[in-house]
């Protein structure tokens, strides 16, 4: 078996959990496992968030939930945009919570239950990807009111750049809690309203309302630098392998596709097995460093579909070695926020692409 794997902290996302609770308490928590709960592995992550107290999960599809319902979680599961019309069957067959949006799924929900779906109407202040126009909320909500088959239980909105943009972000909790307060005053139940992301729930305390849905937090990742910094949070993932051949070149060889660049001295080249289809971005290639024995090594060369390249010099590395490539090692650490600054994304990215030719092992 290929010695490179995926190692996931259950306690960190416990812990991590705790300290939102605590932070955005009396509200619940629903936190967010959708793409394989970020890469992480979604009923592990799921089964740790529900023992540390949050009382809500939510996914982007179906067969997402389906999957949690398979491995026995019954929790209340948010699906967080509308699927096709023909899947609301399956919606009822999963006991799920849709949001909804728009008329043509309120109605076949509607026509479909034989006992109240609860739905959660979202509204778009500004996100402008998903969600009905304010000026058709009411409309939308006296429909929901209206059909025996269906329990408005929220409504609900999403922030563009709350880790970034106080202005904005303000705007669109303005337009937000004019919109539940017009459809409340309509005398339309609302029990419960939630907008805030990881980024808001920590920077907005007025976002927070009924519930929070926690996204990049449970994973111990910060939304942005300067959102979280001070919470403790603990990053979830850590990305290990081990050096599999070792092999001794002259000053001005060049490892790997490409032949990219020289080494600047005699000697050793460490190979490592995982590349590109594993999630390790070639961008890295330039850039890229990976720990051994707690000690920072360069990439030698291109990241290949399977393997990389480590320049370790003179250093006694041999066949066997543990390398860390995410994580921490001994008192050096390389954040997954290092491999998205360097290839110019976000850290929701990089964990996202960790692929599944790695095996996730669970530490509770």
């Amino acid at each position: 078996m290929r010695p490179t794997w995926v190692d996931i902290d259950l306690a960190a996302v416990e812990h991590n959990i705790s300290v939102v609770k605590e932070l955005v308490a009396p509200a619940a928590v629903c936190v967010v496992v959708k793409a394989d709960a970020y890469g992480h592995g979604d009923v592990p992550v799921a089964e740790a968030a529900l023992t540390a107290g949050a009382e809500w999960l939510a996914v982007a599809l179906i067969s997402e939930a389906a999957r949690l319902r398979e491995a026995g979680i019954n929790a209340p599961i948010l699906l967080l945009s509308e699927p096709p019309v023909a899947s609301a069957p399956a919606i009822l067959q999963w006991d799920l919570t849709p949001t909804v949006y728009s008329r043509p799924l309120i109605e076949a929900l509607a026509a479909l239950a034989t006992t109240p779906v609860p739905v959660h109407l979202k509204i778009d202040t500004g996100m402008h990807r998903l969600g009905a126009a304010p000026s058709d909320a009411l409309d939308l909500a006296r429909l929901i009111d209206d059909s025996p088959g269906l329990d408005l239980q929220a409504v609900w909105t999403h922030f563009a750049v709350a880790e970034q943009d106080a202005d904005f972000t303000g705007v669109q909790l303005s337009l937000f809690e004019e919109t539940v307060n017009a459809i409340r005053s309509a005398g339309i139940r609302i029990p419960m309203a939630h907008a805030a992301n990881t980024a808001g729930a920590i920077a907005f305390p007025a976002a927070r309302f009924d519930m929070i849905r926690m996204g990049i937090g449970t994973y111990g990742l910060q939304p942005a630098r300067s959102v979280g910094a001070d919470l403790g949070l603990r990053p979830v993932m850590k990305v290990v392998s081990e050096v599999t051949f070792v092999h001794e070149h002259p000053a001005g060889s060049r490892p790997s596709y490409g032949r990219t660049r020289p080494l600047a001295a005699d000697g050793r080249v460490a190979s490592i097995p995982i590349g590109y289809a594993d999630g390790m971005p070639r961008l890295l290639s330039s850039v890229g460093e990976v720990l051994i024995g707690g000690k920072r090594y360069p990439l030698a060369g291109t990241v290949t579909m399977d393997y990389i390249v480590v320049d370790v010099g003179s250093d006694p590395v041999e066949v066997g070695d543990e390398v860390v490539l995410i994580g921490r090692q001994g008192a050096a650490e390389i954040p997954v926020e290092e491999w998205a600054n360097h290839t110019g994304t976000i850290n929701y990215e990089i964990v996202c692409q960790i692929g599944p030719r790695m095996p996730r092992r669970y530490r509770p």
